[in-house]
């Protein structure tokens, strides 16, 4: 299905299309300049409600690859990806990591969670999908696609490290990570974190009043310090817990804003996959009694 892109087309360069910004930064870290990337979800976007515009439509039947997460993170466009992969080279990247790796979901039967990339470590198995799906369509630059990636998941490995260390030096009975929706599971299976998101896997499911009384009763009863919005979910429900513990006569504190469904904006060092999980990683250790430096790995957060 997929054609090779050779050396007879090297003035032009195949048109990659992917859903989110962290697929989008692996692409653009392997392939450099040697290809065109559009990114359908935006920083701030929700890739669990999101539907594919015309002009997205229009993109995706000029793609000469189309690359997207899988395990029903892009639950709405789902049905319409599986169908172009009839016509071109469509390759869902987390589908074919081993499921010894992944969570189950309790809100989708046979469904895994699909937020792959909390964990730079299983994170590394998409780089290399991605890597293997560019080599497909360029052959001819397969050493230096290689080299690439070799490069970038260095960066990944000593982006692990740093999280660890930062995430592990928080105390063992602060380790709670109360959010909007379930997207760190990975995380917390990877740093030993309890994690509690108010919504589902998806964004889609809502948050009643008698879960936010079991969550405010939650919060005092584990003398939880702060808690944490995302940028691509209404903050609506975790300004309703922190006040509803204020009503209570216990202070939590929003412990800042993380990064779970998008990266940040591009051109930031936050709009990179390592610096989205700095930020995150950076922030956590923070505002839950941690040590950190607070402008991060690199030096570079905000």
């Amino acid at each position: 299905m997929c054609a090779h892109w050779s050396s007879a087309y090297a003035n032009e360069k195949p048109n990659i299309v992917v859903t989110t910004g962290m697929i989008a930064d692996a692409v653009s870290n392997i392939a450099e300049d040697h290809v065109n990337i559009k990114v359908l979800m935006g920083s701030g976007v929700d890739p669990h409600a999101y539907r594919q515009t015309r002009s997205d439509i229009v993109s995706l039947a000029n793609a000469d690859l189309v690359l997207w997460n899988g395990l029903y993170l892009e639950a709405q466009m789902e049905e319409f990806l599986i169908e172009l992969g009839n016509e071109r080279p469509v390759i869902a990247v987390a589908e074919n990591v081993p499921h010894n790796l992944l969570i189950g979901s309790d809100e989708y039967v046979d469904r895994f969670d699909p937020h792959l990339w909390m964990n730079p470590n299983i994170w590394s198995y998409i780089v290399l999908n991605v890597r293997d799906a560019l080599i497909e369509i360029l052959p001819d630059a397969k050493t230096k696609l290689s080299d690439n990636a070799e490069i970038y998941m260095k960066e990944i490995e000593q982006l692990e490290n740093y999280a660890n260390n930062v995430l592990t030096s928080v105390p063992q009975k602060n380790r709670i990570l109360l959010t909007s929706h379930d997207a760190f599971n990975y995380f917390g299976q990877a740093y030993g974190y309890d994690v509690i998101g108010i919504q589902g896997i998806s964004t889609e499911s809502e948050a009643g009043l008698k879960r936010i009384s079991e969550l405010v009763d939650l919060i005092i009863e584990k003398n939880i310090q702060a808690v944490f919005i995302e940028t691509s979910v209404s903050d609506r429900n975790i300004r309703a817990l922190v006040e509803g513990t204020r009503a209570r006569g216990y202070k939590v504190s929003i412990g800042g804003e993380l990064f779970s469904d998008a990266m940040g904006e591009p051109g930031s060092y936050e709009g990179t996959y390592i610096g989205m999980i700095d930020s995150n990683s950076t922030k956590i250790a923070i505002a839950l009694g941690g040590d950190a430096p607070h402008a991060g790995m690199l030096n570079k957060l905000k």
